[in-house]
């Protein structure tokens, strides 16, 4: 696990000057504390920085073919790259290293762009080709490794990390105003664009190929939700799936340095350990994080639970509301992008912990995304049944949601409500996004009359449409978890994941978005995946004899934090401070008066903490890249 950054200049008679590598590396040395390393021919550029997991003796990056005229910089883990070396062994290619860095080398060499299908893991990489003058860059199918790039007209700057292209004075520190809207619509910023004018991410399944000054990005995969007649009962899938998240676990585990897991009480992570567990004979560390608020559940009790039955050594840490406060501007500076996550800050906090004991964590991420976890897709689900069985009297089955809403037992029935006339092509455009969210109702309040007339309000959704184009045939589940795996998984809690752990120098690893994992859940049945209220049903039913009952029975919680209490109580001064400054009016953008309205309703016991969490985030970051 790495940080790659570098430059390749159009004009071929230009060089990238050293000193400009040695920025963008110092500016990402957190990704790599264990060694640097460089390379420079003329126009092009290749800066890495290291954090030794595997071949720790003559794994240093960059790394060349024999005759050196192939160059790679690469950030990841390839999970297949032994078979894959033996492979290129028997076609007679030659090898310095026992790093999966140098099989990247000699498959493209053997296959070109066609290299990337073959690879199995997580990665992003920069691979200089000398002979065609060509740059290739390509990031893994998921997303799991971030990688952005700036095309200035002269040249195509690229880093693991915005920051790195902001340390070339070539590349400006902009803010888009399109992009604002665009995270305020979903609450993350889907696609390409990030918050900065000029700078964007290589969206996961491409790859970008650069030759003079012409560049084009091309998709090599993508996800498909296609039946496979094999899977006839549910044993015969269970099965199938044991095996493959077990082996999926298996690999994920290879590592020259302690690997450690993450734990957050709940199923995925559980399983994950489970099968973990019976792949090792060392001693198992895992982690969570509880946090010191007397009125809010935590995950320690069940991930405690989790770590008895397999006997690890367990950590816990807890955090305050004054260290999540004085972690924010950190976070937004490592995040580099607006986020509606304050979980993340959790995630900071436990990668810390755990990195005085591992440098490589699991986890379970994308477990919910693979085999239909959230509670979203449930609910959906029975509202699209309700809607059926209503018939024309789907009125009526509005106005019986919005009187229920009305009950306090009942009070999560009535958000139902507006959806009953609505398709769900149109109400699904993210878990967080659909057109009745507060921030989509009333943007016409919110910004200032200037910024309201710089936004196209189409372009914030052009994502969202043309992914569900894709997908427009499908199921309703196929498609909610196609727009998750393809929105809020890579562009919200991948890079999330990314940032928080390599910002304490930490490796995550994630085998429920192995790829395979993934093209094996896409190919069952849906109700293998959701049936009635059951979430997640055949991964709950391939480990029910493996891990507590506790945790298979339990709600879903993921990893909770009390964010309601702490900015609306506990920090609720300080948020004001911020979003009602000078400062923050001055940048015209949003209304004061509406800001003040907003935050004025959290006092009243609205649930507006993520909308304000989301202002917050935005004002810091251009605090921090910008004023600073």
């Amino acid at each position: 696990m790495c940080g790659i950054c570098g430059k390749l200049q159009f004009d071929t008679g230009a060089k990238v000057e050293p000193a400009l590598l040695r920025s963008m590396m110092e500016s990402i040395a957190h990704r790599g504390p264990d060694g640097s390393g460089k390379y420079t021919s003329g126009p092009v550029g290749l800066g890495h920085t290291r954090l030794a997991i595997i071949d720790l003796n003559t794994g240093d990056q960059p790394i060349s073919n024999e005759d050196k005229t192939i160059w790679v910089v690469y950030n990841g883990e390839i999970y297949n790259f032994q078979q894959l070396r033996d492979e290129l062994l028997k076609k007679g290619h030659e090898f310095r290293t026992t790093t999966d860095t140098e099989v990247i080398v000699h498959l493209y060499e053997e296959y070109g762009v066609e290299s990337l299908s073959r690879l199995r893991g997580m990665f992003a990489f920069a691979l200089w080709d000398e002979k065609q003058q060509l740059l290739l860059l390509a990031r893994d199918r998921i997303g799991i490794k971030p990688l952005y790039y700036a095309h200035t007209g002269k040249a195509i700057v690229f880093a693991s990390e915005i920051k790195a292209i902001l340390a070339d004075p070539s590349v400006s520190c902009q803010v888009d105003p399109q992009s604002v809207d665009k995270f305020l619509t979903h609450l993350c910023l889907p696609g390409k664009d990030t918050l900065w004018k000029g700078i964007r991410k290589l969206e996961p399944g491409c790859y970008l190929v650069a030759k003079g000054d012409k560049s084009k990005v091309e998709r090599y995969w993508d996800l498909r939700f296609e039946l496979d007649d094999k899977w006839r009962t549910m044993d015969q899938a269970c099965d199938a799936l044991y095996n493959l998240v077990k082996s999926t676990v298996r690999d994920h585990m290879i590592s020259d340095v302690p690997v450690g897991f993450l734990l957050s009480g709940g199923v995925d992570s559980t399983v994950v350990l489970s099968c973990a567990a019976t792949e090792t004979s060392k001693r198992i560390s895992t982690f969570t994080v509880g946090f010191a608020d007397a009125g809010f559940a935590d995950e320690r009790p069940y991930a405690k639970l989790a770590a008895n039955r397999f006997g690890t050594d367990h950590h816990e840490i807890t955090i305050t509301p004054r260290e999540f406060w004085d972690f924010l501007p950190t976070l937004v500076r490592q995040m580099e992008e607006p986020v509606c996550d304050p979980p993340a800050v959790s995630l900071h906090y436990v990668s810390k912990l755990a990195r005085r004991h591992v440098k490589v964590l699991l986890s379970g991420e994308g477990g919910d995304e693979a085999f239909g976890g959230y509670h979203s897709y449930r609910n959906f689900l029975l509202l699209e049944k309700l809607k059926a069985a209503a018939g024309p009297f789907k009125g009526g089955l509005s106005r019986a949601f919005q009187v229920a809403g009305r009950v306090p037992l009942f009070s999560k029935i009535g958000q139902f409500a507006p959806y009953i006339d609505t398709p769900p092509a149109e109400y699904y455009y993210s878990r967080a996004a659909s057109p009745f969210s507060y921030f989509n109702r009333n943007k016409g309040r919110l910004y200032t009359p200037g910024f309201y007339d710089q936004v196209d309000y189409k372009r914030s959704t052009e994502v969202i449409d043309d992914l569900f184009q894709r997908v427009h045939d499908r199921p309703l589940l196929d498609q909610m978890q196609y727009m998750d795996i393809k929105t809020s998984l890579p562009d919200d809690l991948l890079v999330k994941a990314d940032k928080m752990t390599m910002g304490n120098s930490l490796e995550l690893r994630v085998p429920f978005l192995d790829h395979k994992v993934l093209e094996f859940a896409a190919s069952l049945p849906s109700d293998y995946r959701v049936k009635g209220a059951t979430t997640k049903r055949i991964l709950k039913a391939a480990f029910r004899k493996r891990i507590p009952k506790e945790i298979i029975k339990r709600k879903k919680a993921g990893f909770p934090i009390p964010i309601e209490r702490w900015i609306q109580k506990d920090l609720r001064e300080e948020v004001r401070q911020i979003l009602l400054s000078k400062r923050c009016v001055d940048r015209g953008y949003f209304r004061k008066e509406s800001v003040e309205a907003l935050l004025d309703s959290g006092d009243r016991g609205q649930p507006v903490a993520k909308e304000v969490f989301s202002l917050l985030t935005l004002e810091l970051l251009q605090t921090q890249f910008i004023d600073h």
